[in-house]
C-alpha cells in the first residue's frame, strides 16, 4: 500500500521537512516557555513544547481547523487519548528491541508489536466510523479515510491471519523434551532441546497417577525432576538451567524470527511508524483541547482565533486578554485587559504598585504570543497578532518582587544576551529587571537599554518599579527616532479608589501614589504609625 503522508500538524510533507530543518521557526526556548507557564500548562512527555512553535501561517490556519473539530467533536479526544496507551506501548517495545535480546524475545517482541498495531487501527476505525461525518478538517478526514482503506484492505485481512497463527504457534508451547546423552559412567555429556510440545508433562508421583485414573508412562510423564529446578536449590543452579534452556530455544526460534522479520518490514513497520510518529501530536493535541475546554468554561473567560497580521505591521491587539495560568488556578473572578502595541508605543513601560497585575498582564501577552505559534486559539474575546521571530524574557527568579535578586552584573550579561539575539520582528518581556541595584543606577541601565530595543524596532513591555523612568522617555525616544527606531509610552497597573484592579491604563505613572499605597500596605505612612502610637 502506498505510504501516504500524515499529520495532525503539517498539512503536507514539504512544511514537516521545513520543520524538521528548523527553517523559518522562531527562537522561543524552553526557559521562554516555562516563565510563560506553559510547559506546567501543557506538561507534555513524550516531546518539548519547544517542537512544536512555527512562525508559518498555513501550518497555524492547519491546526486550528484540527482544534476546532477537537472542540467541536469532543468524541475526537477519546478516541486519540485511547489509542495513547498502546502506541506508547509500541514505541516501547521498540527500544526494547534494539537493545540486545534473545531470538525468542524478539519474535515475542515482533508478535506483540503487530498486535498493538492491530489494537490501534481497530479502535481509531470503530472510533472515527462514529464521527467521520462531523469532522471538518483535512487532517482528521485524512487520518480517518486512510485508516478505513488499511483496516479494509486485503494486505490487513492477511496480516491478521498470519498473526492468529503465530500467537497460536506461541501459545500452544506448553513444555519442551529433552536429550541427554551419557558417557558409560552415566554422566551427562551433551544435552540437546528433542521437541517443542503443545501440552505440558505430567507428574509420575504415584498419588497424581491416581487421580488421573491413568498409571501407563508415556512421553509426557515425568520419571524424575532435575534438581535445580526443585525446591531448595540456589538460584545460580537454576540460573543455568534457565540459561541453557533458552539459549536451545533460541536456536529453534531463530528461522521463524528471520521469516517473521520479513514479514514485519513488510506489513508493519512502515504502518506503525506512521501511527508512531502521531504520539506527540496526539498528547500536544489532547492538552490543547483540554486547555481550550478549561479556558472556555471559566466564567469572564474567552477564547479566541486570532486574525494573522502581516509580519512587517508586527501587530499585536487583543481585546478582554488575560493569563491563562491564573486562570487555570484562580477560583475568583479573571480581570481581563486590553492591550496594543502602536505607532505610539510598540515598547511599554509598565509600572505599578506591588502584586498589582504588572508581571500577570506581561505574561499574558508573551503567553498570547507563543499560543498564536503554536497554532492553537489565545486567551482573549478578540485578537489580531502578527508572528514573531523570538520571544525573549528576563524575570526574577523568584515569585516575590523584591529587591535584592541576584547580583547585578548577571542580570546585566543576560539582558546583553537579549539584545544580541532580537530582531526588529522580536518581542521582548522584561519582569523587574534590573531590581538588583539602586534606583538611580537601575534608571540610567534600563533608559540605554530601552533607547537601544527602541532603536532595532523590538516590540515589549519592561515591567518595573522605577516610576521615575518615565521622566526619561522624551530622551529615549529622540535617541530611537534619530535611529529609525520605533517610540516608548507608559503603561499603568492601576489602583482604583485604593483598591488593586489589576486594569492597565495607558497613562503616565504617579510615583508618590505607589509609593503610598506601599506605605499604607505595610502601616509605615505617617497617620498610621501615629496612630497605633496613640492606643
Amino acid at each position: 500500500m502506498e505510504n501516504k503522508f500524515l499529520s495532525l500538524l503539517y498539512p503536507d510533507l514539504d512544511a514537516y521537512e521545513r520543520h524538521l530543518n528548523r527553517d523559518n521557526l522562531p527562537n522561543i526556548s524552553s526557559r521562554v516557555l516555562d516563565e510563560l507557564g506553559l510547559n506546567e500548562i501543557f506538561a507534555l512527555k513524550s516531546s518539548s513544547l519547544t517542537d512544536f512553535l512555527t512562525c508559518e501561517s498555513e501550518v497555524i490556519k492547519y491546526r486550528r481547523e484540527v482544534v476546532r473539530d477537537l472542540i467541536a467533536v469532543p468524541e475526537l479526544v477519546d478516541i486519540l487519548t485511547g489509542i495513547y496507551p498502546t502506541l506508547d506501548d509500541i514505541r516501547e517495545l521498540r527500544r526494547l528491541d534494539d537493545e540486545e535480546v534473545s531470538a525468542a524475545d524478539s519474535y515475542l517482541y515482533s508478535i506483540t508489536e503487530i498486535e498493538l498495531y492491530v489494537a490501534a487501527l481497530d479502535s481509531l476505525a470503530r472510533g472515527f466510523s462514529g464521527v467521520r461525518e462531523r469532522v471538518r478538517s483535512a487532517a482528521f478526514i485524512r487520518l480517518a479515510d486512510f485508516v478505513r482503506e488499511l483496516t479494509e484492505s486485503e494486505y490487513y485481512v492477511d496480516l491478521n491471519e498470519r498473526l492468529r497463527a503465530l500467537s497460536a504457534r506461541v501459545s500452544e508451547v506448553k513444555s519442551v523434551t529433552v536429550g541427554v546423552n551419557l558417557d558409560g559412567e552415566m554422566r551427562p555429556v551433551s544435552a540437546a532441546v528433542i521437541s517443542i510440545n503443545s501440552e505440558r508433562f505430567k507428574s509420575g508421583k504415584l498419588l497424581d497417577k491416581i487421580l488421573r485414573l491413568s498409571f501407563k508412562n508415556d512421553a509426557f510423564t515425568s520419571i524424575a525432576p532435575l534438581s535445580p529446578l526443585s525446591d531448595g536449590q540456589s538460584d545460580n543452579k537454576r540460573e543455568a538451567l534457565n540459561g541453557a534452556f533458552f539459549g536451545a530455544i533460541n536456536e529453534v526460534f531463530r528461522s521463524s524470527v528471520r521469516g517473521w522479520r520479513s514479514i514485519v518490514a513488510d506489513y508493519v513497520s512502515e504502518n506503525t511508524d506512521f501511527l508512531l510518529k502521531l504520539l506527540p501530536e496526539i498528547e500536544f493535541l489532547s492538552r490543547a483541547a483540554e486547555l481550550c475546554r478549561t479556558l472556555g468554561s471559566r466564567p469572564g473567560c474567552s477564547i479566541c482565533y486570532p486574525e494573522i497580521a502581516p509580519r512587517e505591521e508586527k501587530c499585536f491587539f487583543a481585546r478582554g486578554l488575560y493569563n491563562p495560568r491564573v486562570a487555570l488556578v484562580s477560583e475568583g473572578e479573571i480581570v481581563t485587559n486590553d492591550f496594543e502595541f502602536d505607532e505610539a508605543g510598540r515598547i511599554f513601560v509598565l509600572t505599578g504598585p506591588n502584586r498589582g497585575g504588572k508581571s500577570v498582564i506581561t505574561v499574558a501577552v508573551g503567553a498570547a504570543q507563543a499560543l498564536l505559534q503554536l497554532g492553537l486559539p489565545v486567551p482573549a474575546a478578540e485578537a489580531r497578532i502578527s508572528v514573531t521571530d523570538a520571544i525573549f524574557t528576563h524575570f526574577p527568579e523568584g515569585a516575590e518582587d523584591t529587591i535584592d535578586k541576584g547580583r547585578l552584573g548577571e542580570e546585566c550579561a543576560r539582558l546583553r544576551e537579549i539584545f544580541d539575539g532580537v530582531s526588529e520582528e522580536s518581542l521582548i518581556l522584561l519582569d523587574e529587571s534590573l531590581s538588583s541595584t539602586g534606583a538611580y543606577e537601575a534608571s540610567y541601565i534600563a533608559a540605554e537599554i530601552l533607547s537601544a530595543f527602541a532603536a532595532i524596532g523590538v516590540r515589549g513591555i519592561f515591567s518595573t518599579h522605577l516610576h521615575d523612568l518615565a521622566s526619561q522617555l522624551p530622551e529615549i525616544n529622540e535617541r530611537s527616532a534619530e535611529a529609525g527606531g520605533v517610540s516608548v509610552d507608559t503603561l499603568v497597573a492601576g489602583i482604583d479608589e485604593g483598591q488593586r484592579s489589576f486594569k492597565i491604563h495607558r497613562q503616565k505613572p504617579d510615583g508618590k501614589s505607589y509609593a503610598k499605597d506601599i506605605a499604607d500596605r505595610y502601616g509605615l505612612s505617617f497617620e498610621g504609625l501615629m496612630s497605633e502610637k496613640r492606643k
